[in-house]
């Protein structure tokens, strides 16, 4: 099972306002104890990872915090897509969390419906070819008519648990190439899926499949006030206030 994020004293989001939750080395995947025992906060995390300037501090925060609540995850392994990037941008982010690593960082598509260069909409619909906010276990992989495709269970009731009735699947398509953003200004789009480089993709797909966790994220306060996962720990502050109050630590 992943390595679980241990709470300290106090409850999250309290914690997190008070300067950082703190987090400490448990189980990998293998239910190996880890050596590492060290207790680090999240902004700790964050810049061990060596993330600055390279992930979004508030879309880390919300994405940590599903990390720990959700308990059906068979690796330590979190994948952040942050779609307030637009996709001529690198915004898809596969990060180690037991072993505190940045593994990959990729171009991804968003639903042809969400936007032009940047999704401002999102979608549970069969049919909206809009992408979906929040929580996705991975599950299998298989061979279909976009190739090498990873099925995604959407964990959040009334945001994107349709995803697999709508077939949201995280597959390779030429127009995420970078130079389709060359010829046409952006990333191509898809059908609400996060479609990835071909090039890319696989090592992708192998690296998250079978029980990891996808977060997608928009700075949606819709989503935080609607989300089953983090709505029942923000407490009566939001998730998305917490950078700011982090900016000088």
């Amino acid at each position: 099972m992943k390595k679980k994020i241990v709470y300290i004293i106090f409850p999250v989001l309290l914690v997190l306002f008070q300067g950082g939750r703190n987090i400490e080395s448990g189980k990998n995947s293998g239910n190996a104890i880890l050596p590492d025992t060290t207790k680090i906060s999240y902004r700790q995390l964050y810049t061990e990872m060596s993330l600055d300037g390279i992930v979004n501090y508030r879309a880390f925060l919300q994405a940590i915090a599903g990390y720990e609540k959700i308990d059906v995850l068979h690796k330590g392994i979190l994948t952040l897509i942050d779609y307030t990037k637009p996709s001529t941008e690198k915004r898809l982010y596969v990060l180690d969390i037991d072993n505190r690593k940045l593994l990959h960082e990729s171009y991804v598509s968003h639903g042809r419906n969400s936007g032009g260069n940047f999704a401002t909409s999102f979608s549970n619909e069969n049919g909206s070819y809009k992408s979906s906010l929040g929580f996705f276990l991975t599950k299998n992989t298989y061979q279909g008519k976009n190739g090498y495709s990873l099925v995604l269970d959407g964990l959040e009731k009334g945001i994107n648990d349709k995803a697999k009735d709508r077939a949201i699947v995280i597959h390779g398509a030429a127009y995420c190439d970078p130079s389709f953003i060359s010829a046409s200004g952006r990333l191509g789009r898809s059908l609400g899926c996060p479609a990835l480089p071909l090039n890319i993709c696989k090592p992708i797909i192998n690296t998250i499949k079978e029980g990891s966790l996808v977060f997608i994220y928009a700075n949606d306060p819709d989503y935080l006030t609607q989300s089953p996962i983090l709505s029942t720990v923000s407490s009566h502050k939001d998730l998305s206030t917490i950078p700011a109050r982090f900016s000088t630590i």
